[in-house]
């Protein structure tokens, strides 16, 4: 499913136009996305938490080349479903 496709069903859903479907979907995914960039962490109980991870600096090597390189750390989102969300996609 893509984004057009989801702002269908939850207009289909709600009983509300596409263009507020898809202001809808378009604040929460903003709201989330945000809160992360924070720091903070966004939880939806019975569905999931998104968070930030850090990944370590690691070793690697250039497809390229065969040299070593070194990949810097970072933040990475991270999502990790709730348990509810879990047993439904079982």
């Amino acid at each position: 499913m893509n984004k057009a496709e989801l702002v269908e069903e939850v207009s289909g859903k709600v009983g509300i136009t596409k263009k507020d479907a898809g202001n809808v979907v378009d604040a929460v995914t903003g709201t989330i996305t945000n809160t992360l960039k924070k720091g903070e962490k966004v939880t939806l109980v019975g569905f999931g938490t998104f968070q930030i991870m850090k990944r370590n600096s690691k070793r690697g090597v250039s497809p390229q080349t065969r040299e070593a390189i070194s990949i810097p750390a970072k933040k990475v989102p991270k999502f990790r479903p709730g348990k509810g969300l879990r047993e439904k996609v079982k």
